[in-house]
């Protein structure tokens, strides 16, 4: 008597809120660190002053985050979507993502911090009517609110990415 393998097909059950939600917010998280450390980037090249690593760290992070999600988004149009495929590059990201928010912690809120030079020459000494000295100063502050912007994505892109480890985890244990 022959036996026959059977494959069986296992179908896994994803919050569709939660993962369209985690989508969303990933996406603008990715593309908003994108482009703000590449206009950093464009920044420097125009003082032309040395680039430190952490800005392409970031640009490169942004888009194999967005790259990531593109390829989620196919594996759900095949509904070949399974969970170890998640956790695997979640936890990837994560790590790359926990990284690029230390050092850019340390940068914005370390001794020499860009929070204290934004607070100590820009937000201080705000300059008012139509000059050139008034663009100076929107532009010193629109790079201020880049960076803390750009510092708060990256800390709700590492706790989303810790968030979509665990919903793998539970859509694999069928929780």
């Amino acid at each position: 008597m022959t036996e026959m393998a059977v494959r069986v097909r296992t179908k896994y059950h994803w919050p569709a809120v939660q993962l369209n939600f985690w989508t969303l917010i990933m996406l603008v998280g990715s593309s908003a660190n994108l482009g703000i450390f590449a206009s950093f980037m464009s920044v420097q090249s125009q003082l032309q002053l040395g680039i430190p690593w952490y800005f392409p760290y970031w640009v490169t992070v942004g888009a194999l985050s967005i790259v990531f999600i593109i390829i989620m988004l196919w594996l759900i149009s095949q509904r070949q979507l399974l969970p170890g495929i998640v956790i695997m590059g979640s936890f990837i990201l994560f790590v790359l993502w926990t990284v690029g928010l230390i050092v850019i912690s340390i940068q914005l809120w370390g001794p020499s911090g860009v929070n204290g030079n934004c607070g100590l020459y820009v937000n201080s000494n705000a300059v008012k009517g139509a000059s050139t000295s008034t663009l100076a100063w929107l532009e010193q502050h629109s790079i201020c609110q880049s960076w803390t912007a750009a510092w708060a994505f990256e800390l709700v892109g590492a706790i989303f990415l810790l968030w979509m480890m665990i919903m793998s985890y539970q859509v694999y244990r069928d929780i």
